[in-house]
């Protein structure tokens, strides 16, 4: 089984996405972090965030600027149910990723994901590649293709 930054490298690949994966030999597990490492505004950081459904138990990804905060009452209304933040493990278990490294595309699940649609003001943006320290660049709208993720507003 692949490890985590090869997952999401392949799923780069298989979806047209060429990204160059960057180890910073410092953690990238806070935007600020990223921010700093990859020298770069927080806006232009994509947090990737878990959240579970509280009635089907089923997990959903929300890609977030990291200037932002996710609305929780705008998400649900994306997802039609209450969220509550997944327990760190069952996301590891299901997405193959552990948070601070959870990246947007190459999850073992399939996942439905929503993007924050700030931002598509930036021309790249900057996300966590499988590990703590991994991040790779890309362009927003192609970010959210790869990611299978519809773009809506979702800063609080």
């Amino acid at each position: 089984m692949a490890g985590s930054i090869e997952r999401v490298e392949q799923a780069a690949t298989a979806a047209g996405l060429q990204i160059a994966v960057r180890r910073m030999g410092a953690s990238t597990r806070t935007a600020e972090e990223a921010a700093a490492q990859c020298g770069c505004t927080v806006g232009q950081i994509v947090k990737s965030l878990v959240f579970q459904g509280e009635r089907s138990s089923r997990l959903y990804l929300f890609l977030v600027s990291g200037a932002n905060q996710l609305d929780l009452a705008k998400a649900a209304a994306l997802t039609g149910e209450p969220l509550v933040r997944a327990d760190p493990r069952h996301v590891r278990d299901e997405t193959g990723f552990a948070i601070g490294g959870v990246a947007p595309i190459g999850h073992r699940i399939a996942i439905a994901a929503f993007a924050d649609d700030a931002l598509l003001q930036y021309d790249r943006v900057w996300a966590a590649a499988g590990a703590h320290d991994a991040v790779f660049a890309a362009e927003p709208a192609a970010l959210f293709k790869a990611a299978n993720a519809s773009t809506a507003d979702l800063a609080r």
